[in-house]
């Protein structure tokens, strides 16, 4: 049984082979596929390698940080909790490896005295005897009783707390009959996984996992998910048409084998090595966006029995219209969520948000409210610091608050852990824009937009873009966004309310008028002084935010608009 598994760069073999002798020499049984590794072939023997090794030695260089084979094992063993990266000569490393401690050996020249080296072998030795401990079998001991049939034990944590929903992404056929298809399929699918387990929202399955299902059909996908353990199953395939590669993606219910999205990319031949990444993040985009919407339509349609995570993400799915009726549903579903497992991060982060998005809606200045919120986000916190949809939520009820310098710590620690969470990025860019950051809010909401395609908040991205703008003085986009806004959510009170405004700042108090009675058709809980409240907490940095609060007086109406 070796000790610790090898990854390289192909162009790096020579420092490999040195590196292996010399572990070896320090008393490790070492595997690295020297004679195995044929160009970009991912071969069994090494997946089954990979697997079974204690500790995932990878040596990051210019060249492998290129190789989707290195970047896959990588994942693997950081996934496994046996990741040790070394960096053999000045890099980039991919983003998600950008945090975690890599031995610098990039001027390592064989000296087994070396501190640096020292160090490295003793972090290898420390991963390794760690894992084997874990895989060690647990002394029997006697099995206890049955429980009295007048005992019901209680639910175990876990379940009353809910899982992230699960997803296997089934090896892509070649539908072209081309080698060169073939080793795209195979990696396109890797680095599709690779994207997808960055996801804050879903838990995907490792490639190794389903390695066995790469060669024939499958004649049953219901029998292979249950062994899988998985509640979706992502497949396609991939054919060259004319001058363009086509990507065919396809999203199966595990439990019945029903499509449920499908969805085809096109890129072109000649531009395919320059356009790859763009379309993994494409693909990987738009599959979590329907996960996650997915998982909000079921959750609110299930009568009962919810987890807590079901509860919160019924309070996610009623912030879809943020009305004074949705805000208080959202509200409620955070506190059974609480109730359900007090013990669980994500929903006391859920209760703070949905009372801070209240309390920055409809509620006056109250320091001891404000209080209150904050000590729920420090519940949420101690409970799960690390979770990156804790850490979101955090950042968004810091933002509704009157706290965006904070929201910025905590959402640019979510992106840390998830740098493509679309939740994050939107609080990233709430922030700045209470800063007053312009470009840096543009480019936040740009990459929300992207990495989170048809994502629930879009319509609400919309309207802060507008804010942005109108805060610019560009009075032109700032209504572009809000009709777009509209056109997401035509109930969507705010951005009727940024209408008004640009339409008062371009001097049309006619329209301003009517924008602002649309508001208050849809938002039917605002009054006069709520809306104050809301233009100081979202303009109070602008020299004109008193001009927009007396606007606001002077064409407050009771008669409903009926053009």
């Amino acid at each position: 049984m070796h000790d610790l598994f090898i990854s390289y760069g192909r162009a790096d073999e020579d420092i490999a082979r040195h590196m292996a002798a010399s572990l070896k020499s320090e008393g490790f049984e070492v595997w690295w596929d020297e004679t195995l590794r044929s160009g970009d072939t991912y071969d069994e023997v090494i997946e089954k390698a990979l697997r079974q090794a204690p500790a995932v030695v990878v040596l990051w260089s210019a060249t492998s940080v290129q190789s989707r084979w290195v970047r896959s094992e990588a994942t693997i063993g950081d996934r496994h909790g046996a990741l040790v990266p070394a960096m053999i000569s000045q890099c980039e490393r991919p983003i998600m490896f950008e945090l975690t401690q890599t031995a610098d050996l990039t001027n390592w020249d064989g000296d087994t005295a070396n501190t640096r080296w020292r160090g490295f072998v003793a972090d290898i030795r420390q991963v390794v005897e760690r894992r084997k401990n874990q895989a060690s079998p647990e002394p029997e001991q006697a099995s206890p009783p049955p429980p009295s049939p007048a005992m019901a034990a209680p639910t175990p944590p876990a379940e009353r707390e809910g899982e992230l929903p699960s997803l296997a992404v089934l090896p892509f056929k070649n539908r072209s009959g081309i080698e060169d298809d073939e080793v795209f399929a195979i990696g396109l699918v890797e680095d599709v996984i690779d994207a997808l387990s960055q996801a804050a929202e879903l838990r995907v399955i490792s490639s190794s996992a389903i390695a066995r299902f790469r060669d024939g059909e499958i004649a049953d996908i219901e029998s292979m998910a249950r062994s899988l353990g998985v509640r979706y199953i992502l497949e396609g395939n991939v054919r060259r048409r004319m001058k363009t590669l086509r990507v065919t993606a396809q999203l199966l219910d595990a439990g019945t084998g029903t499509i449920l999205w499908t969805q085809k990319f096109e890129r072109p031949l000649e531009e395919l090595a320059e356009l790859e990444e763009d379309l993994v993040i494409e693909v990987a985009a738009h599959l979590n966006s329907q996960v996650n919407r997915l998982e909000m339509e079921h959750a609110l349609k299930k009568p009962d029995n919810l987890t807590a995570w079901e509860m919160v993400t019924r309070a996610v799915a009623n912030y879809r219209q943020i009305t004074g009726e949705t805000l208080m549903l959202a509200l409620q579903d955070a506190q059974q969520a609480v109730e359900i497992a007090p013990s669980y991060g994500l929903a006391h982060a859920m209760l703070a948000d949905a009372n801070a998005t209240i309390y920055m809606h409809v509620m006056p200045d109250d320091p001891e409210t404000v209080a209150k919120i904050n000590g729920e986000i420090g519940r949420a916190l101690a409970l799960d610091p690390d979770n990156p949809m804790v850490l979101a939520h955090v950042a968004e009820a810091y933002n509704y608050i009157g706290q965006p310098k904070d929201a910025l710590i905590y959402a640019e620690r979510a992106l840390q852990r998830s740098p493509n969470f679309g939740l994050a990025h939107y609080n990233a860019g709430i922030a700045y824009a209470l800063l007053g950051n312009h470009d840096e809010a543009l480019e936040q909401f740009e990459l929300e937009m992207i990495g989170a395609p048809g994502a629930h908040t879009q319509f609400a991205t919309r309207t802060w873009r507008g804010s942005v703008h109108l805060r610019r003085g560009d009075y032109d986009k700032a209504r572009e966004e809000y009709e777009y806004s509209i056109g997401l959510n035509h109930i969507n009170g705010a951005a009727y309310l940024g209408l008004f405004l640009v339409d008062m700042l371009q001097g049309d108090p006619h329209a301003a008028r009517q924008n602002l009675q649309r508001m208050r058709e849809h938002d039917t809980q605002a009054t006069q002084e709520t809306l104050k409240f809301r233009l100081r907490r979202w303009f109070g940095q602008l020299d004109q935010c008193d001009e927009f609060c007396e606007w606001s007086d002077q064409h407050w109406v009771t008669e409903s608009v009926t053009s």
